[in-house]
């Protein structure tokens, strides 16, 4: 019974463990992207934890169920939190390899352009 209620609190801390790594990517103004990029690599590694935790917890077979013959390895990944932190992570590189970008090559262009100037 314990383990029925710890899967689903632990896939929300490690939902909500993101939260955190997007603010210190994203919003936090007056600093470089590289400070940005160090804070939210260290979040990233909590969030690891928390997600992967939580997917022993998943992984982890309950008292009436049959037991696989796969390895803990193949089920760890295969299970939601797992999955989850993989996508994330993934479209949060991506997004923010993308804002770095504009902001270092697209943003100057707009800024020095001159039309906006009195």
């Amino acid at each position: 019974m314990l383990l029925e209620l710890l899967r689903p609190l632990s896939f929300f801390a490690g939902m909500l463990s993101f939260y955190p790594v997007m603010l210190s990517a994203f919003f936090v103004p007056g600093t470089r992207w590289e400070e940005r990029l160090y804070v939210a690599l260290l979040r990233v590694s909590v969030s690891a934890c928390i997600c992967f935790a939580s997917g022993l917890l998943y992984a982890h077979p309950a008292p009436n169920e049959p037991t696989a013959s796969g390895g803990t390895a193949g089920r760890l990944l295969s299970t939601v939190p797992v999955r989850l932190f993989f996508s994330a992570v993934g479209g949060l590189a991506v997004v923010f390899a993308l804002t770095w970008w504009l902001d270092t090559y697209y943003v100057p262009l707009i800024l020095n352009h001159g039309c906006c100037r009195p």
